[in-house]
């Protein structure tokens, strides 16, 4: 095969829509008959193990509202709105401790949305209620999403003071024409005055968030973006393919698709910026992060303790997962719970007195096996079949089916499965989400899904 017949057969292959398997089975496969009850039981199983917990808060409110966003999120300039969500959300905090315990706590995430709209007040009442009913110690990561051009004076102190130890900004991108293109300008002295004022404050561990695959971008305007990025040395980088789903976001139809990029251009932005990055030294960690060598989730990936979730790769180890807040989604050894969307829905089954989950999965012992395979297919690029069926009372003859529809990547060498052990050989950070959807039992049986690349 000549690099030029590769270079066809993979720009092929990333045009599947797949997954980015934050969960399996992932929200799409998410059932309206686990409720307020079923939730209810999830936790009280989970009272009964006596390892930690992290908990996620979803702050779901902006100033406004950026053209790429996917995030579930709404607009708001006057804070009477937040603050009666915070109100419902300190009593979530309470029904759910009621039913789980006291329980120590490994990571707290504030996401949104901007966690950084909240006031002082907002957040000293939440962290005290989490102290309350949790076990909240020094070795808690606490980390929050930031939107840098909301980081007031003094706010980074009050942040550190109240626990947060890192911070994710949201950069996107530093080029002004992309910017412009996306609704989200963002000058590259704001990102670095929001650094200086982190560090200045001790919260050192930061991370960035960049996005390839929008509008007005080139590879060398990507390059560009990675240097201004790496300049300001953040521990971790993360790069994610823009997800264009206007059927999902209706502000995403404000991207002009026209200025899109098509699947080979896509790839040679992934490319751009993934090449730029590891030459800077940051250790590559799964499809889509990076980290410099000395940070947990590298030394996490080295010895395959890394792990997948909700908010991407994470070194937390914990089993239950407690989304507070609309729209978050929580997990337990159990099941998976999302709660109801609509914030005025989300406010008005809590305040009755009840949880709001509105869907989510009872897991199965396939679900939990076919997981297993393909969070260690994301994380590591391998998996060993038969040791990972026989850890979960399986026979590996259950995947055959799943590796004959990897035939075209066997056949060329990109996947080799030998005695048992599947490795992705070349391709792997584009390749792996299409290799782990040869496992998910659910595709195409609904929801509709971003590229792989």
């Amino acid at each position: 095969m000549t690099y030029q017949d590769e270079a066809v057969s993979l720009e092929t292959l990333i045009r599947a829509t797949v997954p980015r398997y934050t969960s399996y089975p992932t929200a799409p496969h998410f059932s309206a008959d686990v409720g307020p009850d079923t939730y209810g039981d999830f936790l009280d199983r989970a009272a009964a193990d006596n390892g930690p917990i992290s908990l996620y808060v979803h702050i779901p409110f902006c100033h406004s509202i950026c053209h790429y966003c996917g995030c579930t999120t709404k607009a708001s300039r006057r804070y009477a709105p937040i603050e009666a969500y915070v109100e419902v959300l300190r009593s979530e905090i309470a029904m759910v401790a009621a039913r789980i315990g006291r329980r120590a706590v490994s990571h707290i995430h504030w996401g949104g949305g901007t966690p950084n709209l909240l006031s002082a007040a907002a957040f000293e009442a939440i962290v005290g209620d989490f102290h309350r009913f949790f076990d909240i110690g020094p070795e808690t990561e606490h980390a929050i999403e930031l939107d840098p051009r909301h980081l007031g004076e003094g706010r980074a102190r009050f942040l550190a003071s109240i626990g947060v130890n890192r911070a994710s900004l949201g950069v996107q991108d530093f080029d002004p024409s992309v910017q412009a293109a996306i609704g989200r300008i963002q000058p590259a002295e704001t990102v670095s005055a929001a650094v200086e004022q982190l560090r200045d404050a001790g919260i050192s561990s930061l991370s960035f968030d960049l996005i390839y695959g929008l509008p007005e971008q080139s590879a060398s305007s990507i390059r560009r973006t990675v240097e201004t990025a790496i300049a300001l040395a953040p521990d971790r980088i993360s790069l994610f393919g823009y997800a264009h789903v206007p059927w999902f976001r209706a502000n995403q139809k404000l991207i002009d698709v026209s200025k899109l990029p098509g699947s080979e251009q896509r790839l040679e932005l992934e490319r751009a910026a993934h090449g730029a990055i590891a030459a800077a030294g940051y250790a590559p960690i799964g499809i889509d992060h990076f980290a410099q060598p000395s940070d947990a989730m590298a030394v996490a990936l080295s010895k395959r303790t890394l792990r997948r979730n909700f908010q991407g790769y994470t070194t937390d180890r914990a089993d239950t997962l407690i989304g507070f807040g609309a729209s978050s989604i929580g997990r337990t050894p159990a099941g998976y719970a999302q709660n109801v969307t609509d914030t005025g829905n989300w406010r008005e089954r809590i305040v009755g007195g009840h949880f709001a989950t509105e869907r989510g999965r009872v897991l199965t012992p396939e679900d939990r096996l076919r997981a297993d395979v393909i969070e260690q297919i994301l994380c590591f690029y391998d998996v060993d079949l038969s040791a990972t069926a026989a850890r979960h009372g399986a026979d590996a003859a259950t995947f055959s089916a799943d590796l004959d529809k990897l035939a075209p990547l066997l056949g060329a060498g990109w996947v080799v499965a030998d005695d048992g052990r599947l490795v992705i050989t070349r391709h792997a950070a584009e390749l792996a989400r299409l290799v782990a959807s040869a496992f998910d039992a659910y595709l195409g049986a609904g929801g509709r899904h971003s590229v792989a690349v």
